[in-house]
C-alpha cells in the first residue's frame, strides 16, 4: 500500500538512520527531502565523505539540504506545508522554531526505553552497565533533549554478550518496524503522545576517545569486558601489554592469569584478551600477538 496521506521531512546523519529512510521509501511514504549534516572529511586522506542517508536519498532523486544552520531552510520547510518531520539521530539540536514547523512536530525514533539514557550513547550505555534490557521508543521531539512526550516504546531483551555495532544493527531494524507500524496511526491522529515520567530521567553522555582507557585500577574485569563491547566501533577499548599499545576488540573473563593477555583488574579477576588490534593496525588473535610480540 502507498502511503501519501503525508509529505516527510527526513532528518539523519548516523549510519542508525539509513535503517529508517530506506524503510519510509520501501513502504512508499512521499519523502520530500532529506536534512543531514554537510559532507566530512575522513580518514588519512582526509577525503570529502557524504553521509550514506544522501547517498541514498539522491539515488532515489530526493533533494538532500545539508545546512549549516537549521534556521538556513526554514522557506523549505515552509513552502512543503502541510508537512511532517522524522527524525532518526541526526546529531544537531533541533529548535523549537523548527520543531513547529512540522505537522504534527518531528517524530523521533530514539534507542533507548525513555525516559532513561536521554542523551547521544544509550546504546552503548545499556551494554556498559550491564542492562538485561533495552528498546526503542517513538516519540515527539521537544526542543529539550530527548524529553518529549512518547508515542510508544518496544523493549528488547539483552544476552550480554552483545557489541555495539550488532546492537546498533538490532535497534536500528527494531526502531524501523515499530516506526512504519506507528507511523500510519500518528498521521491519522488516532495516537496521541503521553508525557515521560521525569522522575525516572537517567542521562548519558557523548563519547570521547579517552573513554576507551581500560585502567586496571579503575574497573574490574566484568566492567573492562563490557567496554570492550560498548566501544567497539568507537572509541576502542586500549589496553599496553608489553609495552605495546593494543586495541581489544574480544575478551572475556577469567579467575586466572595463564598468559601475558590475561591482565588483571581492581577484583583480583583477569581480563583475557582473544583478540586484538596491534600495532601493525591489523587485526589478530591474542595468540598470534603473543608470537610476535612475547619475549
Amino acid at each position: 500500500m502507498t502511503n501519501t496521506s503525508s509529505k516527510i521531512v527526513f532528518f539523519g546523519t548516523e549510519e542508525f538512520s539509513l535503517t529508517a529512510l530506506t524503510g519510509l521509501i520501501e513502504a512508499g511514504y512521499d519523502i520530500a527531502a532529506v536534512v543531514t549534516k554537510p559532507d566530512s572529511r575522513k580518514g588519512r586522506g582526509h577525503q570529502l565523505i557524504a553521509p550514506s542517508v544522501k547517498v541514498v536519498a539522491e539515488k532515489h532523486n530526493i533533494p538532500v539540504w545539508q545546512p549549516e544552520k537549521l534556521k538556513d531552510i526554514t522557506d523549505n520547510i515552509k513552502a512543503l506545508q502541510p508537512v511532517t518531520g522524522v527524525l532518526v539521530s541526526y546529531g544537531k539540536i533541533i529548535p523549537q522554531s523548527t520543531i513547529d514547523l512540522f505537522t504534527p512536530g518531528i517524530i523521533n525514533v530514539h534507542p533507548s526505553l525513555l525516559p532513561k539514557y536521554r542523551g547521544p550513547s544509550p546504546i552503548e550505555s545499556a551494554i556498559l552497565n550491564g542492562d538485561d534490557k533495552t528498546g526503542v521508543t517513538i516519540m515527539q521531539l521537544s526542543a529539550d533533549m530527548d524529553a518529549g512526550p512518547i508515542y510508544t516504546a518496544e523493549e528488547y531483551s539483552l544476552k550480554g554478550a552483545e557489541t555495539q555495532p550488532e546492537l546498533y544493527h538490532t535497534l536500528a531494524t527494531v526502531g524501523t518496524d515499530l516506526l512504519l507500524e506507528t507511523l500510519p496511526r500518528i498521521l491519522a491522529g488516532d495516537l496521541q503522545p503521553s508525557p515521560q515520567d521525569d522522575s525516572q530521567v537517567s542521562y548519558c553522555q557523548l563519547l570521547k576517545k579517552m573513554d576507551g582507557h581500560l585502567n586496571p585500577h579503575e574497573f574490574t574485569a566484568a566492567e573492562a569486558e563490557r567496554r570492550v563491547r560498548a566501544y567497539l566501533r568507537f572509541p576502542r577499548a586500549r589496553l599496553t601489554v608489553l609495552e605495546k599499545d593494543i586495541i581489544v576488540t574480544k575478551a572475556h573473563v577469567s579467575s586466572e592469569k595463564t598468559t601475558e593477555l590475561d591482565i588483571k583488574f581492581k577484583d583480583d579477576a583477569y581480563l583475557s584478551v582473544d583478540e586484538l588490534i596491534g600495532p601493525s593496525g591489523k587485526t589478530m588473535s591474542g595468540e598470534a600477538f603473543l608470537k610476535g610480540y612475547a619475549k
